[in-house]
């Protein structure tokens, strides 16, 4: 979208709801927005903050809804192929184990993990902007699991969509709620639309039965390849 801010109704079109029950998310504030020459406009940016927390707390259920209106949103006329996460591992993208002791010395090794790529070219821009995000609201979440990403897609330093993941032996103090933080994933997204579809698909199979303790306990890029491959073939879009 070429827009910074939206009208309630483009936003009821975004999320593909009903322009009542958006309303009623502006209204109470979940959603923030302002007036500008009388009209009601709401930040894309806090769009998509709401996204990533409806997200990261949805049941399954919930997150094949969200992913079906995501793909729902692609504009007439244009083709995206199905997001696949076991298939955006470029070689070189895991550490097992991921020698973080701080938050900032986490963030430093996945960037630095993600610069062995290839695809990323300013490690400097890229901790930057993780550092930025994290402050604005942590991406740690109650399972152990960090979801890294800039606060906007940096496609300018990026040579395409990929992911990294690294597993410390022993978590971390990372997102500031006492729970410490074992598993760091970082998405490098190259669009919106793409970086929440990449979202709500990891979060999917983040929920699966299992796959965290079998993620801890695996022991080379190619089990944690397989055991993402395993998982994702098995959930139904």
């Amino acid at each position: 979208m070429p827009f910074s801010s939206m009208s309630m109704i483009q936003l009821s079109r975004y999320l593909h709801l009903p322009e009542d029950q958006v309303r009623k998310l502006v209204d109470r504030g979940l959603i923030p927005s302002r007036r500008v020459n009388g009209e009601l406009l709401i930040s894309k940016d806090e769009v998509h903050r709401w996204l990533e927390r409806r997200i990261g707390v949805s049941g399954d259920e919930e997150l094949v809804r969200v992913e079906r209106a995501l793909d729902d949103s692609v504009p007439a006329g244009e083709v995206e192929e199905s997001v696949v996460v076991s298939r955006l591992f470029p070689a070189g993208s895991v550490r097992i184990p991921l020698e973080a002791k701080t938050r900032d010395s986490a963030i430093r090794l996945m960037v630095q993990l993600a610069v062995g790529t290839g695809l990323l070219w300013d490690e400097v821009a890229m901790i930057e902007a993780i550092k930025e995000r994290e402050e604005l609201h942590s991406t740690a979440l109650d399972n152990g699991v960090a979801l890294l990403h800039p606060r906007r897609p940096l496609p300018a330093i990026l040579g395409d969509t990929f992911l990294s993941l690294g597993i410390s032996g022993n978590g971390i103090p990372f997102g500031g709620s006492g729970q410490l933080t074992d598993i760091f994933f970082l998405i490098c997204s190259i669009d919106d639309r793409v970086h929440l579809r990449i979202l709500a698909r990891l979060s999917r199979i983040l929920s699966a039965v299992d796959f965290l303790s079998d993620l801890r306990g695996a022991r080379s890029e190619q089990d944690v390849r397989d055991l993402i491959l395993l998982v994702e073939e098995s959930i139904a879009i």
